[in-house]
């Protein structure tokens, strides 16, 4: 378990700044982002194996429509959820991002009850509860439905029941996932190009390169993602999700200077209040598991 917590605290730190990536590109349309990160995801997950020697063994899935279908659905929604966080870091909505990824593990605890038969106990529950209202109290002072924090929530929290259900090899299942929608995104941007609409070939150098090197930044997180989805529960992996959303508030306000109301700091202080009883209610739990084996 301790592995696992030291992938998912990589992961999400390295999401939680992700804004910080993406604002680099504001003058670039959303969908082209997404594109070219799927496009040098795939390239760079592909020399990834070859280096690896792993082709015989994804090609074993290729040939198994039950493990296709499942890369088909994960790539779908990590990609509809890529597009959406992209466009609202480039619009200003780093705020209802983060929201977004407080939201997700709620989901998780949920699906983790329905899916997984996972049992929290009740303090994990009151932590539950407690990031649940922290979550509310954001929502009624954002003042209206938050559509972008609810997709984000509802497709990454999909998409993290998926890959704790499959078991496939990180890498192998990044490039399955990328293999998938790459078609899509190759011909989106073919098509800008010939119709003399692409964005991203007319920045500047440097840009240009950091862009292409979107294919680092995203398979880096995802990988670290799916070996602690392998080795932790369900519902705790959610839990610590709130490091990426953390850093990217803070990122909103001190480095965004979005709007930061007292509301919001109640709120927050009441979903860092969550973990804290969480991770202690986990702690406790684990504990009592592993003395059980001494005393029998």
């Amino acid at each position: 378990m301790k592995q696992g917590l030291i992938y998912a605290i990589l992961a999400y730190t390295a999401w939680g700044l992700l804004p910080l990536y993406w604002k680099w590109f504001e003058e670039v349309p959303a969908g082209e982002i997404l594109s070219h990160r799927v496009v040098w995801s795939f390239v760079l997950m592909a020399v990834v194996l070859l280096i690896q020697r792993k082709w015989k063994a994804f090609r074993e899935i290729l040939a198994d429509g039950r493990k296709m279908l499942t890369l088909g659905i994960s790539g779908i929604l990590i990609s509809a959820n890529w597009l959406i966080f992209i466009w609202a870091v480039n619009n200003g909505h780093v705020i209802e991002t983060s929201l977004g990824y407080y939201l997700n593990p709620l989901m998780n605890v949920v699906m983790a009850v329905l899916f997984l038969r996972e049992k929290p106990n009740r303090w994990q529950w009151a932590a539950v509860a407690l990031a649940g209202l922290g979550v509310l109290t954001v929502a009624i002072d954002y003042g209206r439905i938050p559509w972008i924090s609810l997709s984000l929530a509802l497709s990454f929290s999909l998409y993290g029941l998926v890959k704790k259900k499959a078991s496939f090899d990180a890498s192998i299942g990044l490039l399955g996932e990328t293999a998938f929608v790459f078609p899509i995104a190759l011909v989106y941007l073919i098509g800008l190009q010939a119709n003399g609409q692409e964005a991203a070939w007319s920045l500047p150098p440097e840009m240009l390169a950091l862009l292409l090197l979107s294919g680092l930044a995203t398979a880096m997180p995802l990988i670290w993602f799916a070996k602690a989805a392998a080795r932790l529960p369900f519902s705790m992996l959610g839990f610590i999700q709130y490091i990426g959303p953390s850093i990217s508030l803070l990122l909103s306000v001190w480095v965004f200077r979005e709007p930061f109301s007292p509301v919001l700091l109640a709120s927050f202080s009441l979903i860092w209040a969550a973990l804290v009883v969480f991770m202690a209610a986990s702690a406790r739990g684990s504990g009592k598991m592993a003395a059980k084996p001494a005393n029998s």
